[in-house]
């Protein structure tokens, strides 16, 4: 058995029914020329063969006095994980991120590993879905990503390539000590650890006293506690909804050329932006700036599995009108953060991060402390691929990021980089944000009212960016309502 880590078994304590804490993948295939009418029917049948996971999706859950642990799952039941499933009628946007939004909703079952995939057929053209769901004590959002990656090809040609969860095992997060490593090994790799953590705590303290001493003297600091309270602070139920969108790159990038950002920047900033339409048309918008948490990948390595993950405080400057403004207050919060980050240990960024968000934690916890908020909403970014991708002959067309909300936190938005586009998946709680399709509008809106004051009259002039028509158009708009 091994033990889960701290940062692991944390997303285990914080989950409840109201607050599934797995994430997802939603992949959109065309199927290869000449594929039969059976092509699917015969997928999911190969797929069938792949009874044999490897870990960490051959891991189920136990429980001991001293914490939880992962086990090898010696009686591993493939039907349980893997579902064909068929959209109802006529099969379009509105059926699928409706059976989406229904899927993760629903706890995955601790008794055994927590995964589950669904290959999902009947789509409007000679289009295909996976919905691909792991638990984020097993995955965080960059392994899972990468992890996905690993298992489809450059290659058209290839076939027979097993799913996710049958690749050759993958690196771990950290090497495996043997079974029964000696006590003098446990003791020194205990003591390096604790050194390590002990040695952080100076500069860890020194760092958050200065940012709480920078927010009383500059308004627009992001400060720990500064996150106004807000329609997306609120209780959370367990019924989630999900929207999905896509953006060409060089639009947002010919953005940042023009001012000075990052592709990151210009992606907060029009967050940013749709979220302030969004709440104004509620008559919900806060007189004070809300605070984005952007998570920081801290792999330096191609490993998978497990959590390694910092996270920014941005201030979104939506209290501002203009939107040149709002993306320096984004520009100057993120400097600021990676400035700071730049001066610490993996440790301290670590044990600083931990720190800051510990109110913020304790909220989401108990329900407790609700106007000691650090950040009012999620927005992640996570590395793709430019290259286009195959599964045994099916182009990917699309891959959406689904993940999760946490009590008092109502919103994610989450972003993965494939080919020259930015595939822009949104997640909220139903009940608490009505009418969530309708950020996408808003987004759309916000790249265009960038581009005109930046003086990009017509996206089509972007270098770069594609005026062809996509060959599915469904996928295009997903604003339609659905339940």
């Amino acid at each position: 058995m091994e033990r889960i880590s701290l940062l692991d078994d944390l997303f285990l304590w914080l989950e409840r029914r109201s607050q599934p804490l797995h994430v997802a993948g939603l992949l959109i295939f065309e199927k290869p020329k000449g594929a039969p009418a059976n092509f699917i029917s015969d997928m999911a049948e190969f797929i069938r063969q792949y009874d044999q996971p490897s870990a960490p999706f051959n891991q189920r859950l136990v429980s001991r006095k001293r914490g939880h642990f992962w086990k090898h799952d010696s009686s591993f039941d493939l039907d349980h994980h893997f579902r064909h499933v068929a959209l109802p009628k006529p099969g379009g946007v509105k059926e699928l991120l409706t059976f989406v939004s229904i899927e993760h909703s629903n706890l995955l079952d601790r008794s055994r590993p927590l995964w589950e995939s669904y290959l999902i057929e009947q789509m409007h053209g000679r289009h295909f879905a996976m919905y691909n769901k792991v638990h984020h004590s097993v995955l965080d959002g960059v392994s899972g990503v990468r992890a996905t990656i690993q298992s489809l090809s450059t290659d058209p040609e290839q076939r027979d390539m097993p799913p996710f969860w049958q690749m050759p095992a993958l690196d771990p997060v950290f090497p495996q000590e043997a079974e029964s490593p000696g006590r003098f090994a446990a003791l020194k790799k205990l003591s390096g650890m604790a050194s390590r953590q002990v040695s952080s705590v100076p500069t860890v303290v020194k760092a958050l006293y200065q940012t709480v001493q920078a927010a009383s003297k500059d308004p627009e600091y992001s400060n720990v506690f500064k996150a106004p309270p807000s329609k997306l602070n609120q209780p959370i139920t367990g019924s989630r909804r999900f929207v999905a969108q896509s953006y060409e790159r060089a639009r947002l990038k010919a953005i940042a050329t023009q001012t000075g950002s990052t592709t990151n920047d210009i992606v907060l900033a029009l967050s940013a932006t749709a979220l302030r339409n969004y709440l104004a048309s509620m008559d919900s918008l806060p007189d004070d700036p809300l605070i984005a948490m952007v998570p920081v990948s801290l792999r330096t390595d191609d490993s998978v599995g497990g959590n390694q993950v910092a996270a920014i405080l941005a201030n979104l400057g939506t209290h501002k009108e203009d939107p040149l403004d709002r993306l320096n207050i984004v520009k100057d919060s993120v400097q600021q953060a990676k400035a700071k980050f730049g001066q610490m240990s993996k440790e301290e960024i670590v044990n600083y991060t931990a720190l800051s968000l510990a109110p913020t934690g304790l909220t989401v916890l108990t329900g407790l402390l609700p106007k000691w908020l650090a950040f009012n909403v999620v927005i992640s970014s996570v590395p793709g691929t430019t290259d286009t991708l195959y599964w045994n002959g099916a182009k990917m067309e699309r891959y959406y990021p689904v993940s999760a909300i946490v009590n008092q936190m109502a919103l994610n938005i989450t972003l993965v980089h494939y080919e020259d586009r930015l595939e822009f998946g949104i997640v909220g709680c139903r009940r608490t944000l009505p009418s969530m399709q309708r950020l996408l509008g808003f987004l759309d809106d916000a790249i265009s009212e960038l581009e005109a004051v930046v003086g990009i009259a017509d996206s089509k002039q972007v270098k770069g960016a594609s005026t062809r028509k996509t060959k599915i158009a469904f996928l295009d708009r997903t604003r339609e309502e659905h339940a």
